[in-house]
């Protein structure tokens, strides 16, 4: 069976920047550990899949070692494939998810536009030293959402300084964990570390930003903000808090478009 696969750099206009992910498309969905061998055979953050469902799509992440109950920049590689490549007649996508509910993508010129459900996240009173020791500097606050952590912090500096001991993060009871500070010119600066997953560091995490969002509207006070993220590749972000929800912009560009070859 020959599957069709794209790679797209999202949230850049420049390839070799952003974050990358594979986009397979399946005309049904095939056994889970078909699923998994490709996503670690992509050996990419993410690998998505999507199957038609009529006007909608269907969308499942891969890790190279597990699913996820959600991607960001997977989801805006898939949007950016169906209008690009399969020529999608609308303006806006809907993406039918196992664990987060639908989830809409709009395209308007050069933009992706994600709509996605916000986190929900409350903060950690006690927590390890052994844990935030692992960052190399000790937060000024920690949170915890539905499947991260959050670690705040005062400059963009202590975000771009950090190198963190994977080893000792692995130990963490989350999928993975957000470093965050306040930003300059953007609104706030961030990395992602999810070593628990098989992704040490993430280039550039749409997910996290449902976190971040409405840490950084409550406490800045406004709900358009730009965000930066400080990965080697980096990547920008703007992010609007709307109705509940988190709209998550970016551009997006493809590497490469050909075909794989997987057991029927």
């Amino acid at each position: 069976m020959y599957l069709p696969i794209f790679q797209i750099d999202v949230f850049t206009s420049r390839l070799f920047n952003g974050n990358p992910a594979a986009v397979v498309l399946l005309p049904h969905w095939i056994n889970d550990v078909l699923l998994q061998a490709i996503a670690n055979e992509n050996n990419l953050a993410e690998t998505a899949f999507i199957v038609p469902n009529g006007d909608v799509f269907e969308i499942r992440w891969f890790t190279p070692l597990a699913e996820v109950a959600l991607c960001g920049h997977a989801t805006l590689a898939s949007a950016y494939v169906i209008f690009n490549e399969l020529n999608f007649r609308s303006h806006q996508i809907q993406f039918q998810t196992r664990f987060s509910g639908n989830l809409w993508v709009t395209k308007n010129q050069s933009q992706f536009e994600l709509n996605l459900p916000l986190d929900e996240f409350s903060e950690v009173q006690a927590f390890s030293d052994t844990l935030w020791a692992a960052l190399g500097k000790k937060p000024d606050a920690v949170y915890k959402g539905k499947s991260d952590y959050l670690f705040i912090y005062q400059t963009p500096q202590d975000i771009e300084q950090m190198y963190p001991d994977f080893k000792a993060l692995k130990t963490l009871d989350a999928r993975g964990v957000i470093v965050t500070a306040p930003g300059n010119p953007t609104d706030f600066v961030s990395r992602f570390f999810a070593p628990q997953i098989g992704i040490d560091e993430d280039p550039v995490t749409g997910s996290a930003h449902t976190t971040l969002l409405p840490y950084w509207s409550e406490r800045l006070g406004k709900t358009k903000l730009m965000a930066a993220q400080l990965s080697k590749r980096g990547g920008l972000l703007f992010c609007e808090l709307k109705n509940q929800r988190a709209y998550i912009s970016g551009e997006a560009c493809l590497y490469l478009r050909g075909e794989i070859s997987v057991p029927d």
